[in-house]
């Protein structure tokens, strides 16, 4: 008997020891399994213009929702307000000044540069890629021509530039889908990619080969929006057929919709907030004269909710596959923008300025295996983003890299963080923007600006290309600022007083014109190094 009772006990000591066993690898294995990452990136959406960050008519529950579960980054700002700078340093996580690539440079990104981008990282290290929507980031020679961008991806479902809102008539590759506007679009995409099952025929009628998504492997989906930049909304039509919140969403609050402060129409803007001979020509970029009067402006912000709405269900629609394919437990979700817009305050309209209304954005990382909600209020910027992907991937960051990884911060770890967030313009065109470099405190914005040089916009044009690579390194090597700005946003958020001559900021001036010289010198790196881009040849 007692022996009987013996055998028993061991054997029960047995199974227990198995089981935790069992229990510790179990958990030891789903720890080392690699997540799914979706970055969603959207186009010229200003920080304010979602319901966690302060939006009061534009309905955005999906992804108040989805910040109430995740890491909220109440100060997130992109280092160039432009869409090619901007998304050049998403995919590598440098600045402008570093990467050496816009609109004027008169070059794009090289095949080496491109190598060290977050898509070609993660696709090395055995994920499959998808990049679905706007690419405006161009590589090689041939720039957007060529196929260097699309052959980086397992998974493409995407149209160089703009996209417009309805981008079948642009594009022929979305003509497989069964919607016509651009987000219902892109987000069949999408769920095709993340689930064949229900999307046969999308498959069978694809104009280019689409790869089929490898369950066993984890996956990186870049989902890039062209909305709601003014490009593809001015393209609205109203059309029968469009969804009904297209059409007539928000439309009953046209005329009681309150309009940004500070707003200035052109007729009434007689002390215009920058000298002529820094802003030149019109207050307004060309596309975006809307903010000229009050009733233009307000049909503008109407169409802008109604996109902004149709994006915020595309989340949530991703979300709900998610959950049905039983991924959603694993899999990070990470949503921003690649730049602000100004809405006519002090009669300026358009992007490329140095205010928090061009540079901040929205900034949104969900990771299902962390508890907890968190707003975190360190100075963040579009640089991180990659080092984070990365980090999320346990791969190692490339040292051509300038951000860090946001996940110290998501974690509540103490580390060391920037104190300042530094911000440029290098796009100096026939549009009349001026080359201007910034630094954001928590409390103050200090801004300076250099000698317009209102280039031809041809970006081969010698001149143009030549003034922009000496742009890279002429305020590190002495040029003078010929204007000046400081702003204290922590008690005038929309940057309305410039307190550059008032004696009793005298210091605060001083210490931010030396913190401004040293991140420019670190936006750059070696001076002598150029930026690994080639010759446009198109």
């Amino acid at each position: 008997m007692f022996y009987l009772k013996k055998t028993y006990i061991i054997l029960c000591c047995s199974i227990l020891t198995s089981i935790i066993f069992l229990s510790k690898n179990s958990f030891s294995d789903t720890q080392k399994k690699l997540p799914n990452i979706i970055f969603v990136l959207t186009d010229d959406q200003r920080w304010d213009s979602v319901g966690f960050m302060g939006q009061k008519i534009g309905k955005t529950p999906n992804l108040d929702q989805l910040a109430s579960e995740s890491s909220v980054f109440e100060k997130a700002f992109v280092t160039s307000a432009i869409c090619t700078p901007s998304r050049t340093t998403y995919f590598l996580g440098q600045y402008e000044r570093k990467h050496g690539v816009n609109f004027n440079s008169g070059t794009a990104l090289s095949k080496n540069a491109w190598k060290l981008s977050y898509p070609m990282l993660l696709r090395e290290a055995g994920y499959t890629t998808a990049y679905i929507g706007k690419n405006h980031v161009p590589i090689g020679k041939e720039g957007y021509a060529g196929n260097i961008f699309k052959g980086s991806f397992d998974f493409w479902y995407a149209g160089n530039k703009h996209l417009g809102f309805y981008p079948k008539k642009r594009h022929p590759i979305f003509s497989n889908s069964i919607h016509e506007t651009q987000t219902e679009i892109l987000q069949q995409g999408a769920q095709a990619f993340l689930d064949k099952s229900t999307h046969g025929k999308f498959y069978d009628t694809a104009k280019e080969f689409l790869y089929q998504r490898d369950e066993k492997k984890p996956f990186c989906l870049t989902l890039s929006l062209n909305l709601p930049h003014s490009y593809s909304v001015s393209r609205m039509e109203q059309k029968i057929d469009d969804d009904e919140l297209y059409k007539s969403t928000y439309r009953k609050e046209i005329k009681s919709i309150p309009l940004p402060p500070f707003y200035v129409s052109k007729e009434a803007l007689s002390q215009p907030k920058l000298p002529k001979e820094i802003l030149l020509q019109e207050r307004r970029q060309k596309s975006y004269d809307w903010v000229n009067t009050e009733i233009l402006l307000r049909e503008r912000l109407i169409r802008t909710m109604q996109t902004v709405t149709g994006i915020d269900r595309m989340i949530g629609e991703l979300r709900l596959t998610l959950k049905k394919l039983n991924i959603h437990q694993n899999t990070i979700l990470i949503f921003t923008s690649d730049h602000g817009l100004q809405y006519g305050e002090f009669g300026l309209g358009g992007k490329a300025l140095c205010y928090d209304t061009c540079l901040r954005v929205p900034l949104i990382i969900y990771d299902p295996r962390e508890q907890g909600a968190k707003r975190i209020s360190n100075l963040v910027q579009s640089i991180d983003i990659a080092p984070t992907l990365l980090d999320f991937a346990g791969i190692s960051i490339p040292k051509a890299m300038q951000g860090k990884s946001l996940l110290p911060l998501m974690r509540s770890e103490k580390i060391n963080w920037r104190d300042a967030a530094f911000g440029e313009n290098l796009w100096s065109t026939e549009y009349g923007n001026p080359r201007c470099e910034t630094v954001r405190t928590s409390d103050f914005r200090y801004i300076r600006y250099f000698q317009n040089h209102n280039l031809n916009t041809n970006i081969l044009s010698k001149s143009t290309a030549q003034a922009y690579k000496e742009s890279l390194t002429s305020t590190i090597l002495g040029e003078p600022a010929v204007y000046e700005e400081l702003y204290h946003t922590s008690i005038d958020p929309y940057e309305s007083k410039n307190l550059i001559n008032n004696i009793d900021y005298n210091n605060k001036v001083k210490e931010l014109r030396d913190i401004c010289d040293d991140l420019v010198r670190f936006a750059k790196g070696s001076i002598n190094q150029p930026p690994d881009t080639v010759k446009l040849e198109i």
